[in-house]
């Protein structure tokens, strides 16, 4: 058995944090309930869009890294992303956080999930 918590309550979280601190965060595909990877696509008033997900640093560690495109002109391009991930990886859950540091809150929850 993992230790870790399953991806639904990882996502659960990760929205109700960002919701209280006054941001928006919006379930754009749902995964595994249990063992889906998270794609998190970040925002900050709608502008700067960046995608990130679980993934392991140099020494090994969980840490958040850096998916797909970012900071783009051009946003489809990061919804373009997401979606070929989504045909690969139907499991995949992909999450939208509109919120000032959103890479902090994925992060935060994320990693300590």
């Amino acid at each position: 058995m993992s230790d870790r918590l399953p991806s639904g309550v990882l996502v659960s979280a990760m929205l109700r944090r960002v919701n209280d601190a006054g941001g928006i965060g919006t379930v754009l595909a749902r995964g595994d309930a249990q063992a889906g990877g998270i794609l998190v696509i970040t925002l900050e008033k709608g502008l700067n869009p960046g995608a990130f997900e679980r993934g392991i640093d140099g020494k090994g560690e969980p840490a958040l890294v850096v998916a797909g495109p970012q900071i783009t002109d051009n946003p489809s391009e990061i919804t373009e992303y997401w979606r070929r991930r989504r045909v690969r990886d139907p499991d995949l859950w992909v999450i939208e956080l509109d919120i000032a540091s959103a890479e902090r809150f994925a992060a935060e929850t994320i990693l300590a999930g």
